[in-house]
């Protein structure tokens, strides 16, 4: 039998339909295992781990097929200890199952800083100073001074701070400044859904403090006191309003969205 004759043969295509069958096979079973083993298309959104304890992210993870790592702890006085402060990816990211999520937690107890040297800068170059070192502006308070918004005394607890001195990192620095030898006035930002982190520094950026911060009922959870929003503010905002510099601004702060359609009541009394 020649080669021509035997490749025309029906033993020779009977075995090279099983040797394409067997080869197709191998290829589907091969893509299915790395399609399985690759979770393709197989996407879900990053839960918000934030405001949550050590224990509960753990718990959730599970529930969402997601690994966790915690990568770093640092101290924000604004949320309860022990919990979830930043989280990488964000929520509402889509990933794979299985992916892994970066942690960083709300230390327990702050670190030590030395508290640094503000006096006669400007209050913009201290919050920059201030935050370079772990810390915060607490109150802006205006005395008569020809050095219009420069920082004359630092102060810690109510009381001048000298800089080098140990304090807690996180610690809220008042500041006196100048404000001129007249009247000082400052535009009145629009703080409405802003968060409160957002509106302390648009409220520090005009020279003014934050007054009281009341939540609505809607906020019940720490996770929600990260997200509520601002929805009603006093003094009201309107457009090119001047208040005095130092002035306080209250805030009130809710998570329901109806909150934010409704008018501001306050603009009647005001």
């Amino acid at each position: 039998m020649t080669l021509l004759q035997f490749l025309k043969s029906k033993v020779f295509l009977k075995n090279l339909l099983y040797a394409i069958l067997i080869a197709a096979g191998l290829i589907f079973i091969i893509f299915l295992f790395l399609r399985i083993y690759t979770h393709h298309g197989q996407k879900i959104p990053v839960p918000d781990f934030r405001g949550l304890t050590k224990e509960e992210v753990y718990k959730k993870a599970e529930q969402n097929n997601l690994n966790i790592e915690f990568i770093d702890s640092v101290y924000n006085h604004d949320m309860p200890k022990g919990t979830v402060i930043e989280q990488n990816p964000e929520p509402g990211f889509n990933v794979k199952k299985g992916r892994r999520i970066f942690i960083t937690l709300n230390a327990f107890n702050p670190e030590k800083v030395k508290m640094p040297n503000v006096v006669g800068v400007s209050h913009r170059q201290a919050k920059a100073v201030l935050k370079n070192v772990g810390l915060e502006i607490g109150k802006l308070i205006h005395v008569p001074d020809i050095a219009v918004n420069n920082v004359l005394k630092q102060r810690f607890n109510g009381e001048e701070i000298k800089p080098g001195v140990l304090i807690p990192k996180g610690s809220k620095i008042d500041l006196v400044l100048g404000k001129g030898l007249s009247n000082e006035k400052t535009t009145l930002p629009d703080l409405r859904e802003y968060t409160l982190m957002e509106a302390k520094d648009r409220l520090l950026r005009a020279a003014l403090n934050v007054g009281a911060i009341i939540y609505d009922t809607s906020v019940v959870e720490a996770v929600d006191t990260a997200q509520a929003k601002v929805w009603r503010q006093y003094p009201v905002y309107k457009e090119n309003k001047q208040i005095r510099l130092g002035s306080t601004v209250d805030l009130w702060l809710s998570v329901d969205p109806l909150r934010f359609a409704e008018p501001d009541t306050l603009l009647l009394n005001d």
